[in-house]
């Protein structure tokens, strides 16, 4: 367990080293990372950790989401893609080592709506699928039943299908037909006929696009953004967002007042 003195606590957000219990290759140059610490206790569903990489070369944190919370144990589960020098970084660390955490930051993604018996969508894109596998499981827990499209490349970058399928009925597309259905999210999404109680939605901005104009007047339906940052706490502004209806002087931050939006809020 982290001592007292490991932590700081800034507002909700924590400040603490995280010991590094495992980690996984789990598609090529995708790793998921096993993380301990207190802050696993104040976590909710869709939220992100800001990390510090280990290299003072590498001057702003990286944010990455929040793919799996147990609190019993107070462990959690980060997925992330090895996408420059600091997430490089990361994936050569050994179990044993301490990051540099900040958070449980942002807002979640709203699962009140959602009811024992209730059909749920949820619509998941590449790198964006990891913090829509805690929405499945916590629904899940609640009785809800559960249908999950998710997107990918081709089969060499679908991840977490086996782990989805504990909570969900998955439909799987990749872009090249390599695996499953050809295609993108959007032709399964437009052939269904179910209506959802609610709807949660991660992924690249042409998904996101899609699925805000398609339950852009759901009265349930959520879009969970990306963006590059640089403070990760509202005071920068280097992760607006525009608001839909309103001139560009208007704006919200991913990562204070998302990265979860209500579709037809903001411009995606």
């Amino acid at each position: 367990m982290v001592s007292d003195s490991c932590k700081k606590r800034f507002g909700k957000i924590m400040l603490e080293q995280m010991e590094l219990l495992e980690q996984v290759e789990i598609a090529p140059n995708i790793f998921s990372m096993l993380l301990k610490g207190q802050m696993v206790s104040q976590m909710q569903a869709g939220q992100f950790l800001h990390i510090r990489v280990p290299d003072d070369s590498k001057l702003l944190r990286r944010p990455i989401s929040i793919a799996e919370i147990d609190k019993d144990n107070l462990t959690c589960r980060i997925i992330y893609r090895i996408e420059g020098g600091g997430t490089a970084i990361f994936s050569q660390l050994p179990v044993g080592s301490f990051l540099d955490v900040m958070g449980p930051q942002g807002n979640g993604f709203d699962l009140t709506p959602v009811r024992s018996g209730d059909q749920v969508l949820i619509i998941g894109g590449g790198i964006g699928v990891p913090p829509l596998l805690e929405v499945a499981k916590e629904l899940h827990d609640r009785g809800a039943q559960v249908t999950a499209v998710l997107g990918f490349s081709d089969k060499s970058a679908v991840i977490l299908e086996a782990e989805m399928k504990k909570y969900a009925e998955v439909i799987v597309t990749t872009d090249n037909g390599s695996y499953d259905r050809q295609g993108y999210v959007s032709a399964v999404v437009d052939e269904m006929t179910q209506d959802y109680v609610a709807v949660y939605s991660c992924g690249a901005p042409a998904m996101l696009q899609y699925v805000d104009r398609k339950f852009q007047d759901h009265p349930h339906a959520y879009l969970s953004m990306e963006s590059r940052m640089a403070c990760g706490m509202g005071a920068c502004y280097a992760c607006v967002v525009h608001i839909a209806g309103q001139d560009d002087s208007v704006n919200k931050r991913v990562c204070e007042d998302g990265p979860v939006f209500e579709t037809g809020t903001i411009i995606v």
